[in-house]
Order: structure tokens, then C-alpha cells, then sequence
């Protein structure tokens, strides 16, 4: 096979598996910027703080507001926010259809909703902030999911509030889910991480992140191809020779 038509062979698979790399590349950036929420001490029973990361997808207009709802079947009797610079936090109570106990204390309502609100502009197109509640105790369940909506600043809205049902995969707009842990799991995480104060909630391991797996995929996929093209090159130059 001659230079000039090798080059142009290679230049096609390339071309072929960059557009695919491309394409992974976007799958990421959207799989990423989903409301989370995430914690490292939530437990059944205990206390525990809650992160939750909110990126701004917009291109254009900042991010003004986050509502967040608190289902009944998430009820805490105790609940209270993180102060955020430059933003304003506003709580809503509700009255339960069945009182909790707290420690032989019955509790008849709770905070339902809590509205974090900018007050210097908030934050704009690729920048995120993080919004912190803290209490319990936590029911006993294995995870809980917190409808959440996002206000901009043009007035449009994101509603992070779809239900994520197994086996049917993530929904376009799934409602920010916490798996609670184990308390003596939770000892143990803790201490893995150093008891670290910066510990960077909701981050997920490229391999655990179905963005990130599909851009490893298009990766191993080039450089196979370039590999492929390349033997066959060889090939066919000792088939020439011979």
C-alpha cells in the first residue's frame, strides 16, 4: 500500500473514532450535570449531613434558586441548613398524617421544603455550588430521593423531580437520590477519609460514571482502530514483498 493512500486510510479512522469520541465526550458532560445529592454519614436511625451539587446548565443565565422537597417517607425531626455566601435559605413546615418519635418526644410536623434564594446574582454558565442540610434521625430505608427544581435567573426552570424505578434505567430528569449506610459503614468510611472536612461529595469514579465509561470505551476503541490499520499496513506490505 502506497504512503499517500495509507494516510488517507488512517485519516478516515480517525476521523471516525474522533466523532465518536466526541460524541462520548458530550454524553458525560450531560450525565454529569444532574442535581445530586450525596452524603458520607446518613444513616437509618442517625444523623447525618446532606450535599447537594447543582451545576448550572444554562448557557446564558445564572442559577437564582434551588427548591428542594422533603417526601414525608423523609421526615426529620430535626433539620437545619448550612450557610451559603450570598444566598438566603427559607424553611417550610407541614404537618405529618402520622406523628414521629423523637426520642419520646412525638413530632406533628416538619420541614417539607427548603428554598435556597440568591442574593447577589448567583452562579453562572459552567461554574456549580453546593447546598448543605444537616439532621435526622433518618428513617430506616435504604435510600431516599429529594424532588428538587432549579431556578434561573430568566425565569425558565429545572425540575429534578422524576422517580429512578430499577431496571428501567435513569430518567431525563431524575429526582436527587442519598443511599443512607450503615452506621458502623459509615464509622469506617469516615475514618478511611481521614475524618477531611473538604471531602469532595458526589464526585463518582470515571468507571462508575456511565459518561466516563463511554468515553474509556471511544478511547480504547481509537486506538484500536489506528492499531488495526497499522497491521493490516504491515500485512499487507509482506504480502507484497512475497
Amino acid at each position: 500500500m502506497s504512503l499517500p493512500r495509507f494516510l488517507s486510510r488512517l485519516g478516515v479512522v480517525v476521523l471516525a473514532a474522533l466523532t465518536a469520541l466526541a460524541a462520548s465526550i458530550t454524553v458525560a458532560a450531560v450525565a454529569s450535570a444532574h442535581v445530586t445529592v450525596s452524603s458520607q454519614d446518613a444513616s437509618p436511625g442517625g444523623y447525618g449531613k446532606l450535599t447537594f451539587r447543582v451545576p448550572n446548565e444554562s448557557d446564558a443565565a445564572f442559577t437564582v434558586g434551588l427548591r428542594i422537597q422533603i417526601p414525608e417517607e423523609a421526615a426529620l425531626a430535626s433539620l437545619s441548613t448550612q450557610p451559603v455566601p450570598g444566598w438566603t435559605a427559607t424553611l417550610t413546615t407541614t404537618d405529618l398524617e402520622q406523628p414521629i418519635d423523637n426520642h419520646g418526644q412525638e413530632i406533628s410536623s416538619y420541614v417539607s421544603v427548603v428554598e435556597f434564594r440568591a442574593t447577589d446574582g448567583g452562579f453562572g454558565p459552567g461554574q456549580f455550588q453546593e447546598f448543605a442540610l444537616s439532621g435526622g434521625p433518618f428513617p430506616d430505608a435504604d435510600s431516599l430521593s429529594f424532588p428538587t427544581v432549579q431556578l434561573y435567573s430568566d425565569g425558565t426552570e429545572s425540575a429534578w423531580i422524576e422517580p429512578t424505578v430499577d431496571g428501567q434505567g435513569e430518567p431525563e430528569h431524575p429526582a436527587p437520590t442519598v443511599s443512607l449506610v450503615a452506621a458502623d459503614a459509615a464509622t469506617t468510611d469516615s475514618a478511611a477519609a481521614g475524618g477531611s472536612a473538604t471531602e469532595d461529595h458526589g464526585h463518582a469514579d470515571v468507571s462508575d460514571s456511565p459518561g466516563g465509561l463511554a468515553l474509556f470505551l471511544s478511547i480504547v476503541a481509537l486506538l484500536g482502530a489506528v492499531a488495526a490499520t497499522v497491521l493490516g499496513v504491515r500485512a499487507n506490505r509482506r504480502t507484497v514483498s512475497s
